[in-house]
């Protein structure tokens, strides 16, 4: 990596008008919050989507709108593999093709009704959907989370929401010099930024950073908790979600999900190596450290840093035309990095919408032949 320089620069201030590439897995619901048989709305960077799971399991994605007349169709029913419209009952299969009106006569030809669906999958105890292009999905693979399965690290599930655009949510997890912040937690403290490197989709940043007190005993840092421990922090951000370690203490996978220009969700995965036997962690008493002492303190961290973002969106909103200055060349690289692939996707969407002259009459008509109903 290259020596990092701290200096002051502008902020792309347009990074705050910025939207997403779709062309990603996003994720949109932790697996276990739909059973089967019910349906949930989400929502991926202002594109409403309807979830379902059938009665053996599987998940589909289908726009939340019935090409009949609108109706969201996270309103409906869940018959079999289909998803119901709420409003006269046309069913949907999970492709998005109309197959029952329940008013019609079983030897009536259907009308050509598609609902838009979306490539879904379930993996790590959360939903994703891929918004963009479906012909693109097999060449996005999920983040890799190695520690997931791995009965060494006990992992702790942290969902967070934000009244704030996605870039401000992606800054905050990039900069490790606002450990100031979280002072009164005993949080970490002196970073240096040792190292930066930035591709077309990446930013890789390490820091050095110390840490003292009870944080410090619990995570296994130091043998009493008394002294200052210094570590070293590695940073990957591979648009659109996060990993970060802590040499081999924690890694903590940080998946995010913009919903709009000032809603964004998370959904974290925080693997520790806790100075306790594996097993002692299974069962009951890892869920109750789950759910008890260990969430409540990086709940806190959580809070103090959604503080701080929402009242920087308030006033981008109240005044968007404010300059701004930077000091932390990783943040710079970061902004570099969401501009650059939402401008790649709309360079794209532009070349798919004006193709060479030659081609698109070939094109085009191909997508009318595969829009006929057959």
């Amino acid at each position: 990596m290259e020596s990092a320089v701290l200096k002051g620069q502008s902020i792309y201030r347009r990074v705050r008008e910025t939207g997403i590439n779709p062309n990603y897995w996003y994720p949109v619901s932790w697996a276990a919050q739909l059973k089967p048989g019910e349906i949930i709305p989400v929502s991926v960077w202002q594109q409403n989507i309807a979830i379902y799971r059938d009665h053996a399991g599987q998940v589909f994605a289908l726009e939340d709108a019935c090409p009949h007349k609108g109706v969201e169709l996270h309103k409906g029913e869940v018959h079999g593999s289909h998803l119901t419209c709420p409003y006269h009952g046309w069913e949907f299969k999970g492709s998005g093709e109309c197959v029952h009106i329940p008013y019609f006569p079983r030897d009536q030809k259907l009308p050509c009704a598609q609902a838009r669906s979306y490539p879904i999958q379930e993996k790590y105890g959360i939903l994703w959907v891929f918004p963009g292009d479906p012909a693109l999905a097999d060449q996005h693979p999920l983040p890799q989370i190695p520690e997931y399965d791995a009965k060494e690290w006990f992992m702790v599930r942290i969902p967070g929401e934000f009244q704030a655009h996605f870039s401000i949510c992606n800054e905050n997890t990039m900069d490790v010099f606002h450990g100031f912040l979280h002072k009164e937690l005993q949080g970490w403290f002196d970073p240096i930024l040792l190292g930066l490197k930035q591709t077309e989709a990446d930013v890789y940043a390490d820091y050095q950073v110390s840490y003292q007190g009870v944080l410090t005993k619990l995570m296994g840092l130091g043998k009493t908790g008394n002294g200052v421990t210094t570590r070293t922090v590695s940073i990957h951000y591979q648009y659109p979600h996060y990993h970060s370690s802590l040499e081999g203490v924690s890694s903590l996978y940080l998946m995010r999900l913009p919903i709009g220009p000032t809603l964004t969700r998370s959904f974290s995965m925080l693997f520790l190596k806790l100075p306790l036997p594996s097993w002692l962690l299974q069962g009951k008493l890892g869920k109750l450290l789950e759910k008890g002492v260990l969430h409540q303190i990086f709940l806190k961290f959580l809070h103090q840093d959604v503080e701080m973002m929402e009242s920087e969106q308030r006033n981008y909103t109240a005044n968007p035309q404010r300059n701004y200055v930077e000091v932390n060349p990783a943040i710079i690289a970061l902004q570099r990095v969401i501009i650059g692939q939402y401008e790649k996707f709309m360079q794209q969407s532009d070349r798919s919408l004006n193709p060479p002259t030659a081609v698109a009459s070939d094109r085009n008509f191909e997508l009318v032949q595969d829009s006929k109903c057959r």
